[in-house]
């Protein structure tokens, strides 16, 4: 599985696919102590994972508690609620991640399968393209969302006149007296950076696969165009190679084609709770910030702080119903690369296997949150509308 692939065309070694669209992913987890464990894992990593998963459920626990404590009371609700949204979506996406482990080693696994491999330098061009896409994509919510950890980190110093934790939770210390305050600032500042980060080993894995199969698409497509005409083709003999080639090339595409559709379907089956809950989070988040940004100073640390956050979070979504969009388009423009081939100068056997084919393919993929709500572009326009619905009444009510 993490073999460098050959490359048929005689181009020389590749990166793996798994390490081109999930290195960083990788490092990141592996840090963490959240990716999949070795074959030989240690007491040790089985430990320090426990204990990396131990402080998101804590400060997700402690974030509950104080809801309950001031209940009733709107402002310190609204203030509480929208880091409680994102706390509860990320203990709910790690956890699926660990139950699913299985189905993430087969997704690695077929990754760097053979019917998955790059056969030239435009095959690897394509898989590169596509994981560049990702990537810049998914870095740029990393970095969004530390800079945003670092406006909670000076929240305290610039907000508030009394000594205060960055965010408003119950905690069982004391914030004046200095030694348990800078444990409680440390808790608070250590444990939201690592669930930054794990926002990010999480999405990377299911949106990155999602490309994934949009690049195998494309190759897909391109492997359609490289069927060759008959027309300048002399001799019996040579007409008939060149007719057993190009329906070789059917065959290959038509196989790879249904790998990309189980493969895109496990993706579904592993992700898909997190990727519902994600949604419905994303509108009490959404609605929640932007009701805090109405309520604080906008002069203040706080208002930037939660004004950064909203954009990441906004991009998060975006992020996820974009991946969705792309699979779907990619898919459907198969169809019409299936006309542009010179399907009408070879023999009945590849017509036949062309219509069948082509029937399959009529129908797009698609990437679904809870095996219900398609993810698509009008996915995320449709979120934000409901958010504003919902902050609207809030607004008014308040």
């Amino acid at each position: 599985m993490f073999c460098c692939v050959i490359s048929t065309a005689g181009s020389g070694t590749m990166t793996s696919s798994e390490d081109l669209f999930l290195n960083r992913a990788k490092f990141v987890m592996k840090f963490l102590g959240v990716w999949v464990p070795g074959e030989n894992g240690s007491i040790f990593r089985a430990g320090y994972r426990a204990f990396m998963m131990t402080l998101q459920y804590l400060f997700l626990i402690f974030q509950i508690i104080y809801i309950i404590q001031v209940w009733g009371d709107l402002d310190a609700v609204s203030q509480a609620s929208y880091l409680l949204f994102t706390q509860a979506c990320l203990c709910l996406k790690v956890t699926v991640f660990q139950m699913n482990m299985g189905m993430l080693k087969d997704l690695l696994r077929r990754m760097d399968s053979e019917i998955f491999r790059p056969e030239n330098f435009v095959h690897e061009n394509i898989l590169k393209l596509q994981a560049a896409r990702i990537k810049r994509l998914l870095l740029a919510f990393m970095v969004s969302s530390q800079i945003t950890c670092g406006m909670w980190a000076l929240k305290p110093l610039f907000d508030d006149a009394d000594r205060k934790f960055p965010f408003d939770m119950w905690m069982p210390l004391n914030p004046e007296k200095t030694v348990q305050y800078y444990i409680g600032y440390t808790f608070q500042l250590v444990t939201i950076c690592i669930s930054a980060y794990m926002y990010f080993g999480v999405d990377s894995v299911a949106f990155s696969s999602v490309i994934f199969g949009c690049a195998q698409l494309d190759i897909v497509k391109e492997k359609i165009l490289s069927i060759t005409s008959i027309n300048g083709q002399r001799g019996t003999r040579e007409v008939d190679e060149a007719l057993a080639k190009n329906y070789n090339k059917l065959v290959n595409c038509i196989k790879h084609h249904q790998a990309i559709i189980k493969f895109t379907e496990l993706v579904e089956n592993a992700y898909h709770p997190y990727l519902l809950f994600q949604l419905v989070g994303s509108v009490g988040i959404i609605c929640m910030s932007a009701l805090m940004i109405l309520v604080v100073d906008w002069r203040s640390m706080q208002f930037f702080s939660i004004f950064t956050y909203l954009s990441v979070m906004i991009s998060q979504l975006f992020v996820c119903c974009w991946c969705g969009h792309e699979l779907t388009a990619t898919s459907e423009d198969l169809h019409t690369v299936l006309y542009k081939c010179f399907w009408y100068e070879q023999d009945v056997k590849f017509k036949r296997e062309l219509c069948f084919a082509m029937m399959r393919i009529n129908r797009p993929l698609v990437l679904r949150a809870g095996h219900y709500i398609i993810l698509s572009r009008q996915t995320f326009v449709a979120i934000l509308r409901m958010s504003y619905s919902y902050f609207a009444v809030l607004n008014q009510t308040k």
